[in-house]
């Protein structure tokens, strides 16, 4: 419904394409395409019908522990580039401290906000920000108001 004119779109798809490190791979069938790079051309098709707001349900969760951390720097330079609103839906706690700037926790089912973390973290990559001093703070904060340590005791 959003869809911009088809010339548009390829020259926009081309420019992304390079940016993200997909040049060359324009003829590739999804099939040949590692899990990282599916993931680029998701956030591409997303990017070139230019949404306000991006929503992002758990988009790292299958990918290797290398890969997650290219694709949240590319993440965070697309966000910072082209000034988006992102909601990241994540259980990774570790993964929402470094790329947020605000973490809403929410309750068990049914769920409800339980509370609302503003993250004061300026980092130039998700990387940087796991090396911030507040990173291990706001990180211990958010496992409290998950109970991680009792049910770790308790089991």
């Amino acid at each position: 419904m959003r869809r911009p004119p088809l010339s548009e779109a390829i020259e926009t798809a081309k420019g992304y394409l390079n940016r993200f490190g997909l040049g060359g791979f324009e003829n590739a069938y999804p099939r040949t395409l590692s899990g990282g790079m599916r993931q680029r051309v998701a956030l591409i098709r997303t990017l070139i019908i230019d949404p306000d707001i991006l929503l992002l349900d758990e988009p790292f969760s299958a990918l290797d522990y290398q890969t997650r951390l290219y694709l949240e720097g590319v993440l965070m330079e697309a966000v910072q580039t082209f000034r988006k609103t992102v909601v990241l839906v994540t259980h990774d706690i570790d993964e929402a401290v470094a790329l947020s700037k605000r973490v809403i926790v929410l309750s068990g089912r049914p769920s409800k906000v339980k509370n609302t973390y503003d993250i004061d973290i300026e980092a130039s990559s998700p990387i940087a920000a796991r090396g911030h001093a507040q990173f291990t703070e706001y990180f211990h904060a958010l496992c409290g108001e998950l109970d991680i340590q009792t049910k770790v005791k308790a089991a």
